[in-house]
């Protein structure tokens, strides 16, 4: 497997989307950034991107400012990893608030963030890491309910969640993604999910 050189958060741009359940990837890479003083500039994609220069190699920090459903058009504007060397962080609405999951692989389960990836990439075979948002409450829609701002009382949750998945992202890039998946992934996990993997 390739050493991680590009991380790519998704989300959506915009002040008023900035808490919102659906920008779990900006917030994670924003905490990165912030705790190694890195810089964001605009590119063209559109998409901010921050150098991080760690272990002796640069890694490509990289949030799409294309909305949501288009995330591949500027990710594949920022030209050329192989995709194992690529790393999204997402939010997932299939695992509970706060929980986290490292993949080497697997199918969108939904997202349209993935979705657009795996559209541009033409294959569904990059590292992720799914960060739990929780399922929509009986009579939210789900679109409704990831557009939605985390209430006052997660945010201890969601601030925990967002530094683990900093220091998961470290770790991948650092010591490898098996490291980093046999040390945040829960245990009894299976490190590698398959290609139809939620």
């Amino acid at each position: 497997m390739s050493e991680v050189s590009i991380v790519c958060g998704l989300g959506n741009p915009e002040p008023h989307y900035r808490s919102n359940r659906h920008n779990l990837g900006f917030m994670a890479l924003d905490t990165l950034s912030e705790r190694h003083s890195l810089s964001w500039r605009r590119v063209a994609g559109p998409a901010e991107v921050a150098l991080w220069r760690v272990a002796g190699r640069a890694v490509t920090l990289v949030k799409p400012l294309t909305w949501m459903n288009e995330s591949g058009a500027a990710l594949a504007k920022q030209g050329g990893a192989a995709n194992d060397a690529l790393l999204v962080v997402c939010d997932d609405l299939n695992l509970p608030l706060g929980a986290l999951r490292l993949r080497p692989r697997g199918g969108s389960g939904g997202h349209k963030g993935l979705d657009s990836l795996i559209e541009h990439l033409g294959a569904a075979d990059f590292p992720r890491l799914r960060l739990g948002i929780g399922s929509a409450p009986p009579g939210i829609d789900w679109v409704e309910f990831v557009l939605s701002d985390f209430l006052p009382e997660e945010r201890d949750a969601v601030n925990d969640l967002v530094t683990r998945a900093a220091d998961a992202i470290e770790t991948a890039v650092r010591a490898g993604l098996d490291v980093a998946m046999r040390r945040f992934n829960a245990p009894g996990e299976a490190a590698d999910g398959g290609a139809g993997s939620p």
